[in-house]
């Protein structure tokens, strides 16, 4: 990068993700300086300025990170229900807007955030990645396209947990409609993985329960698990399973089933192993060049700085195509009936 161009970054939302994951990767480029924060409160800015931003200004109201003539990207950390707004306000005042996952809180909200950044073409936008399956990632595509399973047909996904268990702890705001929106579990972020690597899902059949419907006065409506049943265009279904209340739980894993073998990821320590009829399963090296590490702070950076450098995926395409999943699967359930996800 260019030593003579400073990109001044805005956040609004400075909670642990930030600090953990975007923070470092932010603070290793010597172009990035962080002139604005919001947060839930001033106070809360005022002492993640002082701990983590000391040049950067602390606000009361997110709107005034935004609509700043010493900010050029916006950093959107917050929940999903302010990724909307956030976005849109953004983008009308000319910033570059990055926005932690899930894209929104609503399908409606996601094709709004489409339709304004399509508008906008000179502005980079992006969405946080998934990590999970972020380092042998372009190793799987290359084997499937390869045909080292034949034509996958069958699949299945479990990322089960146990941390909604305890019926005595408050609600997570991941278990909040008004915050989360329709987001279920890590539904989205495996939605978001598995059409990178397998194409759309373009149908979804699912059941789901709440095991704990109150938690410390709050009604629960998000489920604590959800069973999803997945077609893809491609005639490949699968078959997703979500929890948060499943103790001594197996592993985050995918298993795809095809003509000619069979393809497992662990989501836990990224191994890849390939089987064949008659076989065992054997783990797949991943060649140094193929793994992917987190880039996602530099790798926007780039490209705000440079209009030729390839823009940062997931963009809002792909984040609008996993939310259109994510309603289907509250519609499907529901109406308990299949739904079309296109």
């Amino acid at each position: 990068m260019s030593s003579e161009r400073i990109i001044r970054i805005g956040i609004v939302g400075a909670g642990g993700i930030v600090k953990q994951r975007h923070l470092p990767g932010l603070r290793a480029l010597p172009n990035v300086r962080i002139t604005a924060v919001a947060n839930s409160s001033l106070a809360s800015a005022e002492a993640f300025c002082q701990e983590f931003a000391p040049e950067a200004k602390a606000h009361a109201r997110w709107e005034d990170v935004v609509d700043n003539e010493d900010v050029d990207v916006v950093w959107i950390g917050a929940h999903p229900v302010m990724h909307h707004d956030a976005t849109d306000f953004g983008l009308q005042c000319g910033k570059h807007v990055f926005t932690q996952a899930r894209m929104a809180a609503t399908l409606q909200e996601a094709e709004h955030m489409w339709e304004r950044a399509q508008s906008c073409p000179d502005l980079v936008t992006a969405i946080c990645p998934a990590p999970q399956g972020m380092k042998a990632g372009e190793m799987v595509k290359k084997l499937l396209v390869e045909g080292a399973i034949g034509k996958p047909h069958q699949a299945l996904l479990h990322s089960f947990n146990g941390a909604w268990l305890d019926a005595n702890q408050p609600a997570h705001w991941r278990q909040k409609v008004d915050v989360s929106g329709i987001q279920i579990l890590t539904l989205g972020i495996y939605t978001e993985v598995l059409q990178r690597w397998l194409g759309h899902i373009v149908e979804v059949e699912a059941r789901g329960n709440v095991v704990i419907p109150e938690r410390q006065g709050f009604t629960v409506e998000t489920p604590d698990f959800v069973h999803v049943m997945a077609k893809f265009r491609s005639g490949l279904e699968a078959t997703m399973l979500f929890s948060g209340v499943a103790a001594h739980a197996p592993t985050d894993k995918l298993w795809l089933f095809g003509s000619e073998g069979t393809l497992s990821y662990d989501f836990v320590t990224d191994e890849v192993c390939i089987g064949k009829p008659g076989g065992s399963l054997e783990v797949v090296p991943v060649p140094y060049e193929m793994q992917r590490e987190w880039t996602v702070e530099s790798d926007f950076i780039q490209a705000v700085m440079n209009p030729a450098a390839p823009r940062p995926k997931p963009d809002f395409t792909e984040g609008v195509c996993y939310m259109r999943v994510v309603e289907a699967v509250w519609e499907a359930m529901e109406k308990r009936s299949a739904v079309k996800c296109a």
